[in-house]
């Protein structure tokens, strides 16, 4: 009788593990993106720089 390992209870959580440091690693990256964007709004607000405000914060909301 031949194993099939792709079912293996091991590869399942590898897997699972695999997605979850993958999940992580995105909600970092995504936070990251957000301040980065949220200090050039604030710096576009020092500067009275409308224009760049408006497109700030619409690109915060598609973030």
């Amino acid at each position: 009788m031949e194993k099939n390992l792709l079912y293996s209870p091991q590869s399942q959580g590898n897997v699972i593990d695999s997605l979850c440091a993958e999940m992580v690693l995105d909600k970092a990256l995504l936070d990251f993106r957000k301040e980065k964007i949220q200090q050039k709004i604030d710096q576009s607000l020092r500067d009275r720089n409308k224009k760049e405000f408006l497109r700030l914060t619409e690109e915060l909301k598609n973030a």
